[in-house]
């Protein structure tokens, strides 16, 4: 059952306009929000990692959607009119149920975006051979989310899936640049690559994994396009705001970004400064 004060506050807070509202498991979303910020530089944003029970990539559909929404109604009751799922387990597992089914009851106005469509149109405008490899999380993987879009959207390019269990632990546990990262990044990638020469673009479909791209070009064949999804998604809001300029009225322009962890606030902001290049303060609060 929703929280009684959560839903006092996600009224009181209807047709206001607030900050944006960047959602993750934990930190790769930060990857997200970076490029959001550089698109927006005067707009307010809200980021909520939800480390505490982090990471979603092996969970339940069901359990990613519960969580999800949680975070989601959480975030419409700090004033936020626009979500933006910057997971792709969540986008994967969750979004689509959110918009279908929980948002008009909640309040039919606001909105909730994923990653997994942008990054989808933007792939088959890159790929010249049409064969596209995709390395993410478990339960992206399982999901089958970026299989169907594409079908949707470029029927004739091929996808060649990977799930990569460790990566983000690598990214986690601030082991990046360590020597686990080699072993893991160079057996992931010869797994997905190697039986599959016309690949010719790789979809990083997890928004932590731009945290090893120093190790993925090490060990990426010449030529391959590595797409991380930073920038993609800024470029689909950006995009999305002109063509809704109703909701783009409703973001408020301050500058500020306020940082919400359900973990501990100084290991938060610790590693959130290497996603961010610049000092975090996170503070802590319960879903």
């Amino acid at each position: 059952m929703p929280n009684s004060n959560t839903s006092q506050a996600i009224q009181a807070t209807a047709g206001h306009p607030g900050p944006i509202g960047v959602f993750d498991s934990g930190y790769g979303g930060l990857t997200v929000l970076r490029s959001l910020r550089q698109a927006l530089p005067e707009a307010d944003f809200i980021y909520l990692g939800d480390n505490g029970r982090a990471p979603y990539g092996t969970r339940s559909f069901e359990l990613v959607y519960e969580f999800t929404l949680q975070a989601v109604r959480y975030l419409f009751a700090r004033g936020c009119q626009l979500v933006i799922l910057a997971c792709n387990t969540a986008s994967a597992k969750a979004l689509r149920s959110i918009q279908q089914r929980d948002l008009p009851g909640i309040d039919p106005a606001r909105r909730v975006l994923g990653v997994i469509r942008p990054t989808a149109e933007a792939v088959g405008t890159i790929t010249k051979s049409g064969a596209v490899a995709l390395v993410g999380t478990p339960g992206t993987v399982a999901s089958q989310s970026y299989d169907m879009e594409l079908a949707k959207l470029y029927p004739s390019v091929k996808l060649y899936s990977h799930a990569c269990p460790m990566w983000v632990p690598l990214v986690e546990n601030m082991e990046a640049e360590g020597p686990g990262a080699d072993y893991f990044v160079k057996r992931d990638l010869e797994a997905v690559l190697s039986n599959n020469p016309a690949i010719d673009t790789l979809i990083l479909g997890c928004t932590h994994y731009p945290l090893l791209l120093s190790k993925i070009r090490k060990y990426a064949p010449e030529g391959l396009t590595v797409l991380p999804q930073g920038d993609i998604v800024a470029a689909s809001l950006l995009d999305y705001l002109r063509r809704h300029p109703e909701m783009d009225a409703m973001i408020t322009r301050n500058g500020t970004t306020d940082y919400i962890t359900t973990e501990a606030p100084d290991k938060f902001s610790a590693l959130a400064a290497a996603f961010m290049g610049e000092a975090v303060t996170a503070r802590h609060d319960s879903l």
